[in-house]
């Protein structure tokens, strides 16, 4: 129960603490270094690296969905073929 209390009172001491809670003692009221710009750089790769994953599952999505559409016009086709000539043949 001891745990539980003393838990919630450190959620409590973070969400109200304010943002330089968060920081790191490396970041907090630093100037800009090369250290804040190489992480600056690594979420930029990591964002980037994210959008090209989402953008590859986006096209592949949309290649099955015209892929599709491309076999369900071919089959389209092929019947209403065979129904031309059926009802020539009639």
């Amino acid at each position: 129960m001891n745990v539980v209390r003393r838990a919630l009172a450190t959620a409590m001491i973070l969400m109200l603490g304010g943002s330089s809670v968060f920081a790191c003692p490396m970041c907090f009221g630093a100037e800009e270094t090369s250290m804040i710009d190489g992480a600056k750089l690594g979420i930029i790769v990591m964002l980037g690296i994210t959008f090209a994953v989402q953008g590859g599952f986006l096209a592949f999505f949309l290649y099955l969905r015209r892929r599709a559409k491309r076999i369900a016009e071919l089959e389209l086709d092929s019947e209403w073929s065979e129904l031309q000539r059926a009802s020539r043949t009639s």
